[in-house]
Parts: C-alpha cells; sequence; structure tokens
C-alpha cells in the first residue's frame, strides 16, 4: 500500500490540461487588459502634452507683452534664409543658446542682429549658440557680455525641451534642405525620436504658426498671403520627412508637400496632403465663407501627437477641436 505521505503528493499535483486552462486565463486577461493599459498611457501623454503647449503659449503672451508683439512664424528669415515658425518660437523662448532671448534679435537664422554670417562680421547675438551649455574657449567674455542684454527666460528649459535640428534629423537630410544642425526648436513630450548626440529619446518639433489679423480667409483654394495662417510656415520641417526613417527616406508626413519630397507615400499609404492643415485647425462651429480657423487672433501651437506625424487625427493643438 501507498504510504499517506505519497498519496498527498499525488492530490497535490496539478494536470496538463488544468496548468493549460490556467495559462489560457492569464493569456485572456493580458489581452483586455493591455489595450486598457495602452489607452491610459496615450491619455497620461495627451493631458501631459496639452500641458506643455498651455505653458508654451503663456509663455508667448509674456513675450507679447513684453516685445509688443508676437514673434514672427515665417518660413524664412528676413535675409531668404530658412528659418521657420518652430525655429523663431524656440529663439523667442530661450534664445538659440538656450541662454535668454536677446533683445536685439530680428530672428535671423544666423542668430546675429544684421542677418550677416559671424564670419563675415555680422554681430553675433548668440556665441554660445554652436556647442551649448559648454560656451567655446576664448569666447567667454563675449558670451558674458551677450548674457547681460538678455532678457529672462520666457519658459524654463525643463518645460521647453529645446534641442537642436542635429538632435533630430540626419545631416544629410538637413544639407538637402539648406538648413544648418545647430538651429534650435522646441520639442513635444512624445519621445518618438533617438537623439542622435546622446541616444536617448526626445520629441518631435512643436511647430508654431502666427495669425496674420489682417486677412479673414482660412481655406486651402485661396492664396496663403490671403489666409488668417499660412500653412507653408514650418512646411520646411514636415518636408523633411520621419527622422526615424531610413535615408534616402521611404515615407512622408500626410502633411508633406508631394513636390518637394519626391510623391513619397504616407506610414498608411495615404497620399500626402499639405492643405489638409486648413481642416485641422478650422473651427467648424463657426459657418462662414472661406471658413475660420481657431485662435484667429493670436496664434497655433501643434505637436505630431502620439504617432509622430504630422496631419493625423492624434495631432495636439493648444485649442479643444470640436
Amino acid at each position: 500500500m501507498k504510504s499517506k505521505i505519497e498519496k498527498t503528493r499525488m492530490c497535490s499535483a496539478f494536470t496538463i490540461v488544468e496548468l493549460l486552462t490556467v495559462m489560457s486565463i492569464i493569456i485572456i486577461l493580458i489581452g483586455i487588459l493591455v489595450p486598457g493599459l495602452n489607452q491610459v498611457r496615450r491619455y497620461a501623454l495627451f493631458v501631459k502634452q496639452k500641458n506643455q503647449l498651455s505653458a508654451i503659449g503663456k509663455a508667448v503672451e509674456f513675450f507679447n507683452v513684453e516685445h509688443q508683439g508676437y514673434p514672427d512664424s515665417s518660413a524664412v528669415d528676413k535675409a531668404g534664409q530658412n528659418y521657420c515658425g518652430a525655429m523663431k518660437l524656440c529663439e523667442a523662448m530661450v534664445g538659440q543658446d538656450f541662454l535668454g532671448f536677446h533683445p536685439d534679435s530680428r530672428f535671423f537664422q544666423m542668430g546675429t542682429k544684421d542677418g550677416a554670417p559671424p564670419a563675415l562680421g555680422g554681430n553675433d547675438l548668440y556665441p554660445a549658440r554652436s556647442v551649448p551649455p559648454n560656451p567655446p574657449r576664448g569666447n567667454e567674455q563675449q558670451i558674458a557680455e551677450s548674457i547681460r542684454e538678455r532678457k529672462d527666460v520666457a519658459l524654463p528649459l525643463e518645460t521647453a525641451s529645446a534641442y537642436r535640428l542635429g538632435d533630430i534629423y540626419a545631416g544629410a537630410a538637413l544639407a538637402s534642405f539648406g538648413l544648418p544642425a545647430e538651429l534650435p526648436v522646441l520639442c513635444d513630450v512624445y519621445n518618438k525620436v533617438i537623439n542622435m548626440r546622446t541616444g536617448r529619446n526626445i520629441g518631435m518639433p512643436i511647430l508654431y504658426y502666427k495669425a496674420n489679423t489682417t486677412n479673414i480667409a482660412h481655406s486651402p483654394s485661396i492664396p496663403s498671403q490671403s489666409n488668417i495662417y499660412n500653412s507653408l510656415d514650418n512646411q520646411i520641417l514636415i518636408d523633411l520627412g520621419l527622422p526615424w526613417d531610413s535615408l534616402p527616406p521611404k515615407y512622408a508626413h500626410p502633411l508633406a508637400d508631394p513636390s518637394k519630397t519626391g510623391g513619397l507615400p504616407t506610414p498608411d499609404g495615404f497620399p500626402t496632403n499639405p492643405s489638409a492643415f486648413y481642416e485641422q485647425t478650422r473651427n467648424t462651429g463657426i459657418d462662414v465663407p472661406n471658413g475660420r480657423p481657431y485662435k484667429a487672433d493670436s496664434f497655433i501651437l501643434m505637436s505630431a501627437g502620439f504617432d509622430g506625424l504630422y496631419g493625423t487625427k492624434d495631432d495636439v493643438f493648444d485649442f479643444e477641436r470640436q
């Protein structure tokens, strides 16, 4: 006869059917919980992004009061160099060297008072901008003098998430669009990009559009110079493509210009459509000819959202879409 201990051991063992049943239940529970957890995570990031845009918006309003006007957002600077809304926003918030905005700035790509390169005698307002935050040797006195003339940083660097284009995009892509790698932008909270300098995750550039209150239209069929907002203000960043894509790029943002990207498809297979910007920012609660945008009297801030693509439904703005 089997001992009592042996019988107890036999009774306490699990059968294969029982193990498979338990494993199936665990798998089903995971399948139910994971999508829910992902939705919670996405919503938490959405709230965080809204808060960041709100902080930037307040800083822009502070800039408006301090300097009697919102920062310009046009696609180029006064010298005709590529220097779009997102880059001008960053300069207004923290300066090109992240040490504060210089009151003599006229938003030149070169970071000078007159638009001429420092090597050709331009008045360099941001002598530390090429290697922040450590100043180059022999330049300490110039940097110190420049900083003394600055206004306070409108936006704390922790909130600003300020980075260089060279941290986000490959050098070859920037060169093809004539963009210096040192140009600054503010990035969102979604951390879709690997920083090419540090290897850490960072966000996509936040786009900035200033309203032209002398205009009344908001329609892709109306020339940009007649619209309250100009969709081309940040087009060069959109046309750069996806930072994590291979070179040469395979995909484009849905808002990209097909003539600039060689007709690249979007990741979801739909054709690019730069005019979709006007649909995204049109205030559907106001029915007037040629449309009316949200925040028609000030500015718009735009994040690429969770998917990192400009022009999709999850883009985040500093207003509530109806």
